[in-house]
């Protein structure tokens, strides 16, 4: 069995092992050891605040896994038994609008997990940003980088315009028109929309 023992900096002070947050560190080990013991696992990694060194008590894990190509369709059915080797959990959905499969699994010690999966011959698409490798049976994590997405400057300029001018028609016609009329629901929904714009508006 793989022990995988992980020193945390927190927001403002660095911390032990000890002070982690003890059904985390249980469930980290448990699924090197799962996945060193899946012959359809070639990987694994640590993504999220973890692998960023920036962990706090409201920290998710957020779990990478590799299989190999054949195994891959194999694996994604088999995706809740594979789970249930690390707990019986008290959520389990799957997410797949961004190309790829997201498992999201919540445990009833309030362990909130991610899993993102790959195939061995394509998986820089499923991560972005830093991650710790916890197994690597083929070496193919050595050297790999997960890139942040490049997106085109005529999409950034789109999406700006049509983000302000349905700011503006949402404004008028979803948020003023019904608080006028003493719809106040319906006024405080579109004052919803309009927040969402603003959110959007700032990730831009």
């Amino acid at each position: 069995m793989v022990i995988v023992t992980l020193l945390f900096r927190g927001r403002n002070d660095t911390v032990d092992a000890q002070e982690i947050q003890h059904n985390h560190q249980i469930l980290i080990n448990r699924f090197v050891a799962v996945c060193q013991a899946d012959e359809r696992v070639v990987a694994a990694f640590l993504g999220g605040s973890y692998a960023r060194d920036a962990t706090d008590a409201y920290s998710d894990i957020d779990f990478g896994l590799i299989t190999t190509d054949e195994a891959y369709d194999d694996f994604f059915a088999g995706r809740e038994a594979f789970v249930r080797l690390l707990g019986e959990p008290a959520f389990l959905e799957v997410f797949n609008d961004y190309g790829f499969d997201i498992v999201f699994f919540t445990f009833p010690d309030g362990a909130e997990c991610e899993l993102v999966l790959g195939r061995a011959s394509t998986f820089n698409h499923i991560h972005v940003g830093p991650y710790k490798v916890l197994l690597d049976k083929k070496r193919i994590l050595e050297g790999a980088v997960f890139p942040w997405p490049a997106v085109a400057q005529d999409e950034q300029v789109e999406t700006l315009r049509s983000l302000l001018y349905w700011f503006w028609h949402n404004l008028c016609h979803h948020f003023i028109t019904p608080l006028a009329r003493g719809q106040m629901w319906s006024a405080y929904g579109g004052l919803a929309d309009l927040r969402l714009s603003c959110v959007n508006l700032a990730r831009l």
